[in-house]
């Protein structure tokens, strides 16, 4: 009776190891692979449709200075006080009246609390051919 048990476990065993080893070593990277190459295009062009669906009239770069913010203004005013500052700021250079700050810039702006925002910012204004203007943070060169 045991050479029928362990003849049956054998074959188990080894049918086991035909199907786990290649579908380990050759699905996973493939899969990991084909993950990559959705995830990075799809980040990309979804960057690119919410940036494409605006017609782009001007575009700049500006470095802002914070610093009057921590000088004019009460500790717990601060970040509020750059927000209000980065759109006069845009909405005077640029010659726009509607200026609107991306989630990221705001992110930027607000990360070390209330108190303490950047003493410069380097952000991109893009104006639309309506006339709005939206002010995404600089790329990184």
């Amino acid at each position: 009776m045991s050479d029928p048990e362990t003849k049956e476990e054998e074959v188990v065993k080894s049918e086991e190891e035909e199907l786990e080893e290649p579908a380990t070593e050759a699905t996973e990277p493939v899969e990991e692979e084909k993950a990559k190459v959705k995830t990075a295009p799809a980040a990309e062009e979804e960057e690119a449709e919410g940036e494409e669906e605006i017609e782009v009239v001007e575009e700049k770069i500006y470095t802002i200075p914070l610093r009057h913010v921590w000088v004019v203004t009460p500790r717990g005013k601060r970040a509020p006080r750059a927000v209000r500052d980065v759109r006069d700021f845009v909405a005077r250079h640029m010659k726009a009246e509607e200026v609107a700050i991306s989630n990221e810039v705001n992110a930027a702006l607000w990360a070390r609390s209330i108190n303490k925002p950047p003493r410069r910012i380097k952000v991109r204004a893009v104006k639309d051919k309506e006339g709005k203007v939206i002010v995404y943070p600089a790329k990184a060169a």
